[in-house]
């Protein structure tokens, strides 16, 4: 089952010294539907990930299996293999471990890691590990994913990749997903042409 996600007037602001405050956040709305995927999209330091965050709207005091998060970082368990790191959540959920691992094979199948089941992170490109922590955030079926610019630190090939497999992930288990993303800087090229 997947979360529907009501942002209303959120603000936040931080102390700088004992006479300012910098506001992050204001007057920040909008309405995510269940099964949605919703981009947000600004320039480095704007507040993206102080809002990803603040949509929990409850104080988290330890990790639940009603979201999932994956961050620029891989956050893989080094000691579990590709496998291991996938049905980690399953075992928080309670599924026995002949279901768990079967559901975790199956998964790393859908993203085209299945051969790689048994690698561990150190054996494993920086987009395999990716996928890995991707996998291992949807395998439980969070009611929502909030992901804060997982393709950062890969390189634009793997990156796009990534996306066209993080959407074919999406349409298939209709996760409601939240995605953190910076504008890339980006030259702008003019021509000119002559008059003669």
């Amino acid at each position: 089952m997947s979360a529907s996600i009501e942002v209303h007037n959120i603000a936040k602001a931080f102390q700088v010294n004992q006479r300012e405050r910098f506001a992050m956040l204001e007057n920040v709305s909008f309405h995510v539907g269940a099964g949605e995927f919703v981009s947000l999209v600004g320039p480095s330091g704007c507040g993206k990930s102080t809002l990803l965050d603040l949509i929990d709207g409850r104080k988290v005091e330890r990790p639940g299996l009603d979201r999932g998060i994956v961050f620029q970082q891989y956050a893989l368990f080094p000691w579990k293999t590709a496998l291991g790191n996938v049905a980690f959540g399953l075992e928080e959920k309670g599924i026995a471990k002949a279901e768990r691992l079967t559901k975790a094979r199956q998964f790393l199948d859908l993203v085209g890691l299945s051969t790689f089941a048994d690698r561990y992170p150190h054996q494993l490109s920086c987009g395999m590990k990716q996928r890995v922590a991707i996998t291992r955030a949807l395998a439980y079926e969070p009611d929502l994913l909030l992901m804060d610019e997982p393709f950062a630190a890969l390189d634009a090939q793997t990156r796009e990749a990534l996306q066209d497999e993080l959407l074919r992930i999406w349409k298939r288990t209709g996760t409601t997903i939240v995605f953190i993303s910076r504008i890339r800087s980006m030259k702008r090229f003019t021509s000119a042409s002559a008059c003669w």
